[in-house]
């Protein structure tokens, strides 16, 4: 089962950022991800698995 996000899908993950958020913004797929907090602007790259078990649930599409 693969979960439902695409470009610019807004995602939870399970663990907070340093900032208070833990709602991210998806800027960029492939075989890594990078995803933007929603509350500070801050931009990190994970692997897509890693990503895959990190995420909580999709926002919105």
């Amino acid at each position: 089962m693969t979960p439902e996000y695409k470009l610019g899908s807004i995602v939870v993950m399970k663990k907070d950022h340093p900032c208070g958020s833990n709602e991210w913004e998806i800027t960029r797929l492939g075989a890594d991800i990078k995803i933007k907090c929603l509350n500070c602007q801050r931009s990190i790259m994970l692997p897509r698995i890693e990503f895959n078990k990190k995420l909580k649930k999709v926002i919105s599409l």
